[in-house]
């Protein structure tokens, strides 16, 4: 069994495959504590392997299947994976903090590291290879991620509340990407339209 938070279908609104169809499995648990996280960990629903996927079949023409959390590397294994893609006929990609190893059927891996933030170095940084390499910025030293390889790279300002600090982010983001040449600029197109 496992807890999921919540099974949706929208867009991507984040990093390489921005606006594409998906259906997202959000998995409730974390090993982690950013302050800024926005899963609700507390809540969740108790379901088997086939309650996901006929969650997941409700939306046939998604290419894509996106794991989400929380941390799904807590949670999954290659067996997992491998009934995801016999029974649902899709894409399977992971959003992972990189603490955990991964099953080696994934077809799309996005590291998201959390070192560098209050809660995010409770657990030391395991992956280094990736598809897409997503940071959320919000000032640290870029320089702590340039053993990861990755495909794609890419800068995401941290959302905030206040529109005063989330502007701010904003620019400091923008600036880092213009005095790169390593980085791509992510911004969370789900929020400014106004979707999941």
């Amino acid at each position: 069994m496992f807890r999921v938070n919540e099974i949706f279908f929208s867009l991507q609104g984040e990093g390489y495959h921005t606006g594409t169809p998906a259906v997202f499995v959000r998995f409730s648990g974390c090993n982690l504590r950013c302050a800024f996280c926005d899963t609700r960990h507390q809540t969740g629903t108790m379901m088997s392997l086939q309650e996901i996927i006929r969650g997941v079949n409700q939306y046939p023409h998604a290419p894509m299947l996106v794991l989400t959390g929380g941390e799904p590397s807590l949670f999954i294994d290659e067996v997992f994976v491998s009934e995801l893609k016999r029974q649902t006929g899709k894409l399977i990609a992971i959003e992972t903090n990189g603490t955990r190893s991964l099953p080696t059927n994934l077809d799309w891996v996005t590291l998201s590291p959390k070192t560098g933030f209050g809660g995010g170095d409770e657990e030391p940084l395991l992956l280094n290879t990736c598809d897409e390499l997503k940071v959320v910025y919000l000032g640290q030293d870029l320089e702590q991620y340039d053993g990861i390889e990755a495909n794609h790279r890419f800068l995401q300002p941290c959302y905030a509340e206040d529109p005063l600090k989330r502007q701010t982010n904003i620019q400091s983001c923008v600036k880092a990407v213009l005095n790169s040449n390593r980085w791509r600029l992510s911004l969370q197109v789900h929020r400014v339209l106004n979707i999941r």
